[in-house]
């Protein structure tokens, strides 16, 4: 089964996805915590937050997760490759 793609405009959908991700793991803010180096008080924050999320954090977060960020156009397609055209 394959999870669903979320679009997001604002920060606070941003943090709602990474708390529901969270949950659907059956992960406590606190082992998540420890995986990405950060405290339980602060994963709380940022969940509430997310807008003081740094990119790294961001991306650490995603890692332990297991969930990718793609970028794009809005209302693009999905891109066929992952490997950037620089």
């Amino acid at each position: 089964m394959t999870a669903p793609h979320h679009v997001l405009l604002t920060s606070s959908q941003l943090g709602q996805v990474l708390q529901a991700a969270r949950k659907a793991r059956k992960l406590s803010q606190s082992t998540l915590a420890s995986r990405i180096g950060l405290s339980q008080s602060r994963v709380s924050h940022l969940e509430l937050n997310a807008q003081d999320l740094s990119v790294a954090q961001l991306l650490a977060w995603s890692s332990a997760l297991g969930l990718e960020l793609t970028l794009g156009p809005r209302g693009g397609a999905t891109p066929a490759s992952t490997e950037a055209a620089w």
